[in-house]
């Protein structure tokens, strides 16, 4: 296949997801029956965002543009670890590779081996020299380069094992919000989206919140309770319950709105079902500390990435800042 041929089966597969042909619709049913946390509203909000940022020919060809990608390609195989946090979360590495012209080996999470595995089943039917181009595989052998991301404790065996080829190793992120306390109304409700979105499971879910001092949590609070609905939600409400119980019988300090719980803590990670904050002084301190941070993958809020846009990442906004279209044009 060449370069054009490729976007052009790309552009077929936004035209797909957005369709929502009966077999992709139970394929995501399915993909909700091997695991709870990918209710069909959130695989459907991940699929969609795909479709919309990654798969529009018009971005595609500017993204390609950008990197004056052409057919001159000498083909090499580059293994893929993904993560299964949230539904179709190593799309865009998929996407990379499968645009750059090399090969890939693809080891899927058990948590998500349904999805990726349709759409590539879909793009082989319309073209059979993909399966040439896109295989699975439970192990990763023989591969000129890799990408594999997973948690901390992961990405030290990532490193034993594919250290010594060409590599790109993710380790956990999460991301953050910076608020003013003038937030409007529909900023919050934005902002809710950021936090709660896939259960706030995404690295670039927000998990903590610097706020000014005498922050008023309240209009937060109510922005929040637009996700009450995962309160029927059996796998996140145990979650919720158990951190309250935690919280409650360590006589700890919190707000709820029997949605989520607001704890004031340093740290960057939150368990499910808590968000954390903490107060500043001076702005510009906590966001340069931030954005030295390795552990942060993004920042909302007013002269960052917009509310809301937290999960809706574009084509040129790589994991961790690594440019993974370069690295594979490297190889």
């Amino acid at each position: 296949m060449n370069l054009q041929q490729r976007l052009e089966i790309l552009s077929r597969l936004q035209q797909y997801i957005s369709a929502q042909p009966i077999q992709w619709q139970n394929a995501c049913k399915q993909a909700e029956q091997l695991n709870n946390w990918f209710t069909q509203r959130f695989i459907q909000t991940a699929s969609q965002s795909i479709a919309d940022n990654f798969l529009n020919n018009d971005l595609l060809r500017k993204w390609t543009d950008h990197y004056h990608l052409d057919d001159n390609v000498n083909p090499k195989t580059a293994g893929i670890v993904m993560a299964g946090n949230i539904p179709l979360v190593g799309f865009h590495d998929f996407l990379c590779v499968f645009v750059s012209g090399h090969k890939q080996v693809i080891k899927l999470s058990s948590k998500d081996d349904v999805l990726l595995k349709h759409l590539v089943t879909v793009m082989t039917e319309w073209n059979p020299d993909i399966a040439n181009h896109i295989t699975f595989s439970s192990m990763l052998k023989n591969c000129d380069a890799y990408i594999a991301t997973g948690s901390d404790n992961s990405a030290r065996y990532f490193d034993y094992y594919f250290g010594r080829y060409p590599s790109i190793i993710r380790k956990n992120r999460t991301s953050t919000a910076v608020l003013h306390g003038n937030e409007t109304e529909e900023q919050l409700s934005l902002l809710a989206d950021d936090v709660m979105q896939y259960f706030g499971l995404g690295c670039r879910n927000i998990t903590k919140l610097y706020v000014p001092e005498g922050y008023d949590f309240v209009p937060l609070l109510n922005a929040l309770k637009k996700y009450k609905w995962m309160f029927d939600h059996h796998k996140y409400r145990n979650n919720y319950d158990y951190q309250l119980a935690i919280y409650l019988m360590n006589n700890v300090y919190y707000m709820t709105n029997d949605c989520i719980v607001l704890l004031e803590n340093e740290q960057l990670f939150s368990p499910i079902g808590t968000l954390h904050y903490s107060y500043y002084q001076q702005e510009a301190d906590v966001v340069k500390d931030l954005q030295n941070n390795e552990q942060v993958q993004a920042i909302v809020g007013n002269g960052h990435i917009p509310f809301g846009q937290a999960q809706q990442p574009a084509l040129m906004d790589y994991a961790d800042g690594v440019d993974v279209m370069a690295f594979l044009l490297g190889l």
